[in-house]
């Protein structure tokens, strides 16, 4: 089937807008794999140096490039939850590519923090840059010129992004990622939520808050709200880089070793040695991305995506724009609601039908393309299944299911929770932002109110301690942007702001700052652009502004006359505290050349 008529005028507009860059991208793929890359341009001392640990029979087969030799890119670690499973991928990817013919070796590391840990801390600032030092990484891992192909073992917030640029920037090379699935589930997010508010509000201790937040982040595994970590899988199933159904398995699982083997002998199968060579660069192309964007609109993904696509996109000749998301937003219905735009964890819609049932949905409706071409071959169709263990061991895999399992988390096309999709571009004369609707109830997605101004998360925070925060208002959150202090994710303020709109204010935030896709109820008008630091409007807002944010209407204003607002002086602020500690003082570079949200936050250019 193809695509609907309204998703393929924006495709062509991205693919029209993108031709001169993706074709010169195209040349280099071509390049780089006419060059026969890997070990028939070493010389012997090279190509030595690179399999001095091989057995006799591996330095024979690499020697003579008569085997596809696999490149593992591993962000594992053993502190964090999500990449903890990785540790026993390597040797499991090992035996898989021995037992297809082939050879894997490490190619090398990435680091892979955690923006649930450094929320609210100085090493926040470090986290939108990390997916930048994650793509050069892998790259100096690749660098090596020693594989055929590559997979990457990836899962949460910036380093899928990172791994994905990477990937593109080696174009040339088949690509395959491999996830470690979401924890099991702990206690209810709402539960969760609950004590998190009872502690702002001094009414529990903090003995409290750390036990209900160690029943939910509990075990291996991604945190189990839809996040920026499980929108990560969902984009790389529904853009064709996982294999079917293999997104949101628990790890330590049978069935979940058995889809790494198959992941591996599957990348091997697509190198130049084989018949079906397929270069990850040619095979993601401009309907992939928007079919990316579509399973984030459909399931109310994370905020964060709105600049990562635009940064993964870039690695690959594409030019995408908020305006191309706003307006698929536009024509896609939301069809999941997983905590933080529901009760339910990723669990439990993985359980109703997951995103089999929700790819054959949007493949009905025409809201995605089908005839892409993805790691398991031809089209987009053979993507609407669920992945099980068969008896001997292996992956087998059945229709999704015809009917969701809880249509409190996963409904049909024809019984959409909303019309659109969860996230829109706002303009105005306080330049572009996103804001995320889909966790936001209809009667709050519209405010008009006065401005408390702050420039940091804490200024808010304090004001709420002391007592500050009363009637309706909007919170003005600056210089919080990539070239500020690396626009860190400004997630603590959504409890604070949370316990105001229960108690009956109408309130609001407008920041260049993030908020990531644990965004919540209360709207939020986020990445401001121009930031504060470039001058950009948001910097000319003064405390008891009427500021207005209507996100049906997709406006941001301030209610100022227009000959005054001009010519007011932009504020300044004090951020030589964001310049040392904790690692900063090494991202000055960074922050000097990180590009504008809307253009991805790049230090790439």
């Amino acid at each position: 089937m193809t695509a609907r008529s309204d998703i393929e005028a924006i495709t062509s507009r991205i693919r029209e807008r993108s031709r001169a860059s993706r074709e010169t991208y195209l040349g280099r793929i071509e390049a780089a794999s006419s060059r026969v890359a890997n070990r028939g341009v070493l010389s012997c001392g090279n190509l030595a140096h690179g399999f001095a640990v091989c057995s006799p029979s591996e330095k024979v087969a690499l020697g003579g490039d008569r085997v596809p030799n696999l490149g593992i890119i591993t962000s594992y670690n053993d502190m964090l939850s999500a990449h903890q499973p990785f540790e026993t991928y390597p040797q499991l990817i090992k035996q898989a590519a021995t037992e297809a013919g082939g050879i894997a070796q490490v190619a090398g590391g990435v680091p892979a923090m955690c923006d649930g840990v450094t929320q609210g801390q100085p090493g926040m600032e470090l986290s939108l840059f990390s997916r930048d030092v994650i793509a050069m990484a892998a790259a100096i891992g690749l660098s090596h010129n020693m594989f055929d192909a590559a997979v990457y073992l990836g899962v949460c917030d910036k380093i899928v992004p990172g791994l994905v640029i990477a990937a593109l920037t080696f174009g040339h090379l088949p690509a395959v990622f491999i996830p470690a699935g979401p924890m099991t589930s702990g206690i209810p997010n709402d539960e969760k939520a609950r004590v998190r508010q009872l502690y702002a509000e001094g009414k529990c201790g903090r003995a409290e808050l750390l036990e209900a937040e160690s029943k939910s982040y509990h075990g291996p595994g991604t945190c189990t709200f839809y996040g920026t970590a499980n929108s990560n899988q969902m984009l790389m199933e529904i853009m064709g880089l996982h294999t079917p159904g293999a997104s949101f398995v628990n790890p330590g699982t049978p069935l979940r070793d058995a889809l790494t083997r198959e992941a591996t002998k599957r990348a091997l199968s697509l190198t130049a040695m084989g018949n079906a060579y397929t270069p990850v660069g040619r095979m993601i192309d401009e309907r992939s991305f928007v079919n990316g964007i579509v399973g984030l609109h459909a399931t109310g993904g994370s905020t964060n995506h709105t600049i990562h696509l635009i940064a993964m996109a870039a690695a690959a000749g594409i030019k995408l724009t908020w305006q191309d998301i706003s307006d698929l937003s536009e024509a896609v219905p939301l069809l999941a609601r997983v905590y933080p735009n529901g009760l339910s964890d990723v669990n439990h819609f993985h359980a109703a039908g997951g995103l089999g049932f929700m790819i054959r949905e949007l493949l009905d409706a025409g809201l995605l393309h089908e005839d892409v071409q993805t790691v398991w071959g031809e089209g987009l169709r053979p993507y609407t299944v669920e992945a099980k263990l068969g008896s001997d061991g292996s992956v087998v895999r059945e229709a999704a299911p015809a009917t969701s399992g809880d249509e409190k988390v996963l409904v049909p096309v024809k019984q959409a929770f909303q019309a659109t999709g969860g996230l829109k571009v706002l303009a105005g004369n306080l330049g572009h932002a996103i804001i995320k609707t889909s966790a936001v109830k209809p009667e709050r997605r519209v405010i008009e109110a006065p401005a408390k101004v702050f420039h940091s998360q804490q200024g808010l925070n304090d004001a709420f301690k002391a007592g500050e925060l009363t009637g309706d208002f909007v919170a003005v959150i600056r210089f919080q942007g990539p070239k500020a202090n690396g626009m860190p994710e400004l997630h603590k303020l959504t409890t604070v702001l949370g316990i105001l709109q229960d108690r009956g204010q109408r309130v609001a935030l407008v920041t260049d700052g993030r908020m990531s896709g644990a965004s919540g109820k209360v709207p939020a008008a986020i990445h401001v652009t121009p930031e504060a630091l470039e001058d950009g409007p948001i910097a000319r807002v003064h405390d008891g502004d009427i500021v207005r944010l209507d996100g049906e209407a997709g406006t941001l204003e301030v209610l100022v006359p227009a000959n005054e607002f001009a010519v007011r002086p932009s504020a300044s602020a004090d951020l030589s505290e964001h310049e040392f500690g904790l690692g900063r003082e090494l991202f000055a570079g960074f922050r000097q050349m990180a590009g504008r949200a809307d253009h991805g936050a790049s230090a790439f250019g």
